[in-house]
C-alpha cells in the first residue's frame, strides 16, 4: 500500500484528482469506480473544473457506483444516485447511460444484487474510488463482513447511522439498508484509491495501514491489493 500525507483537505483532494486524472487521460475507455459521501466532493469539483478549464473528456469512460440506500428513488435528494449526478454526471461530457448505481427502490434484492454482480463482472475498474468509515467500513460493508462477499444488502450499523445522519435533517429519516458491492469485488479493481480526512479517521487509518489484516476492520483487506494508494490528511494520519 503506497501511503500519501497531506496537510488538509483541500491538498487530499487535489492529490486524489491527480490520480484520477491520470486514469482517464492514459485510457479514454476506462471504467472507474466511485464513492459518495462528503469525502470526495471536492476531488469531483475538480474533475468539473478541469473538464470545463482543458478539455478532458468523459465521452467513453463508464462510471460505476459502489452503494446506494436501500428505499430512496433516484431523483430523492439523499439518493447517492441523486448525489452523484448533481456533483458529477451533469457537469461532464458523460451519457447517463455510462453511469451505474444499485436500484435502491428494487423490490426483489436478490435480483438486484444478481444484476449488479453481471454487470461488474461485465465491467472491470480500472480505479475504484473509496471513502474511509471510522469504524473501518469501505462502501457500506461494515464491520465481520466477508472478504468473499459480493453485491448484498446491508443493515447499517448505529455508527454509519450517526455518520451519515448530517446529511438528512434527522437522524430518523437515515435509511436503515443499502444495496452496497462486496469486498471481493472492490479488490478485483486494477487499482484502488482511498481517502481519510479528519481526526475521527485516525483510528481507522492506523488499523488499515498497521492492524493485522481482519474482517473485523474491512479496510484491512487493502494491504493484499497489489496497487493501493491512501492518501489521508494530517488529522486522519495523526496515529501513525
Amino acid at each position: 500500500m503506497k501511503l500519501v500525507f497531506t496537510k488538509n483537505y483541500e491538498d487530499l483532494n487535489i492529490k486524489a484528482f491527480e490520480v484520477m486524472k491520470r486514469v482517464v487521460k492514459n485510457n479514454p475507455y476506462a471504467v472507474l469506480g466511485l464513492a459518495t459521501g462528503t469525502t470526495p466532493l471536492v476531488l469531483y469539483r475538480y474533475m468539473i473544473e478541469d473538464h470545463k478549464a482543458h478539455g478532458t473528456s468523459y465521452a467513453h469512460i463508464r462510471m460505476v457506483n459502489l452503494d446506494e440506500y436501500k428505499g430512496l428513488p433516484k431523483d430523492h435528494p439523499q439518493s447517492y444516485a441523486y448525489f452523484m449526478c448533481e456533483n458529477l454526471f451533469r457537469h461532464l461530457d458523460i451519457e447517463a447511460s455510462n453511469t451505474y448505481i444499485e436500484n435502491g427502490t428494487a423490490q426483489d434484492e436478490q435480483a438486484e444484487c444478481a444484476r449488479y454482480n453481471k454487470l461488474l463482472a461485465e465491467m472491470p475498474r480500472d480505479i475504484q474510488l473509496l471513502g474511509l468509515g471510522s469504524n473501518g467500513h469501505i462502501a457500506f460493508n461494515e464491520p465481520n463482513t466477508p472478504f468473499g462477499s459480493e453485491t448484498h444488502v446491508v443493515d447499517l450499523t448505529e455508527n454509519t447511522i450517526k455518520d451519515n445522519a448530517r446529511l438528512f435533517a434527522d437522524i430518523s429519516e437515515v435509511p436503515r439498508k443499502a444495496f452496497t458491492m462486496g469486498i471481493k469485488q472492490i479488490m478485483q479493481a486494477k487499482q484502488i484509491l482511498i481517502l481519510a480526512s479528519g481526526a475521527n479517521k485516525a483510528d481507522a487509518v492506523y488499523k488499515t495501514v498497521c492492524g493485522k489484516v481482519t474482517e473485523e476492520v474491512p479496510a484491512s483487506v487493502l494491504q493484499l491489493h497489489p496497487n493501493c494508494i491512501l492518501i489521508a490528511d494530517k488529522e486522519a494520519a495523526s496515529k501513525l
